[in-house]
């Protein structure tokens, strides 16, 4: 199965200088995100998981003043069997979709890429907006979810598992 692990640059480097991703938090193509997104293209329902953990990662940053400001999410082929549903998958919000919970750390070798913001000034500044906004977005303001909603007018770019170090550059 693939999933999607929101993390940040600050926990990349970690899970590459140790080997394994000890982010328990994954977003896969789950019932719920396929029922919600109503398509069986699973390239689209991908995107829409890797979305959302991209989301997540904006979390993560709040959460990790010195973090850089730049969303990471690593893409990861996992078994099933160390996939669980989130507790209360069977109702889930609009932004939890597809959010599933990883048995244990994962090995950062099973990784298959690595999608993360490029260090452009303006795509920096847009997603350090977005970070400020992201816990009164949660809240419900529709100002700040504009604001959230503005990062992701900038696509994550693919990086290779070989190219990971040069993301700390």
């Amino acid at each position: 199965m693939r999933v999607y692990v929101p993390t940040t640059l600050t926990g990349l480097a970690a899970a590459h200088e140790g080997g394994a991703l000890d982010q328990s938090a994954a977003y896969a193509v789950t019932p719920a995100l396929r029922e919600w997104y109503v398509s069986d293209d699973i390239e689209e329902l991908e995107y829409a998981a890797l979305n959302r953990a991209a989301q997540s990662s904006l979390r993560l940053l709040a959460a990790d003043g010195d973090a850089p400001r730049r969303r990471v999410v690593v893409a990861l082929d996992v078994a099933d069997a160390s996939v669980r549903p989130f507790p209360g998958d069977e109702y889930q919000d609009q932004a939890s979709l597809g959010r599933v919970v990883l048995a244990g750390p994962v090995r950062l070798a099973k990784a298959a890429a690595v999608h993360a913001d490029v260090a452009d000034t303006e795509v920096v500044t847009d997603v350090a907006a977005a970070v400020a906004a992201v816990t009164a977005a949660d809240a419900g303001d529709q100002d700040a979810q504009f604001t959230v909603d503005g990062a992701e007018d900038h696509d994550l770019l693919w990086f290779a598992t070989q190219e990971i170090s040069s993301l700390f550059a």
